[in-house]
């Protein structure tokens, strides 16, 4: 897979037609002191005569008949007591409204309630 990697970054950066000793200095750059010459030489070989845009081309022709997603997922449920739901959280917002009036405290202990 690294080879593949390499011979596409030395493509994009303007060489048509990477060589095994190109494919080996980007590996070599990279960190890998042993490159596997026998996946370089079969890439090289794979690779002799063909364009990277014209492979790439095809596969892309391949993969339009591949089925991607899911099958859309259900409708939702019925609305049906919409009304109830309302009144319900009216009456909650009343009760927090409530609640929310007890006395402000200073939460770091201080006495003198003061700006900080």
């Amino acid at each position: 897979m690294q080879e593949v990697a390499a011979y596409l970054l030395l493509v994009v950066g303007g060489n048509e037609t990477p060589s095994a000793d190109d494919i080996k200095s980007v590996l070599a750059a990279a960190g890998n002191e042993e490159p596997n010459e026998d996946s370089i030489s079969a890439l090289v070989g794979d690779m002799e005569g063909k364009s990277v845009n014209d492979l790439l081309a095809e596969g892309m022709d391949k993969l339009k008949d591949v089925p991607m997603g899911g099958g859309g997922g259900g409708g939702g449920g019925g609305g049906g007591d919409a009304g109830a739901d309302a009144a319900e959280e009216e009456e909650e917002e009343k009760e927090e409204e409530e609640a929310g009036d007890a006395p402000v405290v200073d939460m770091f202990g201080g006495d003198d309630g003061g700006d900080y």
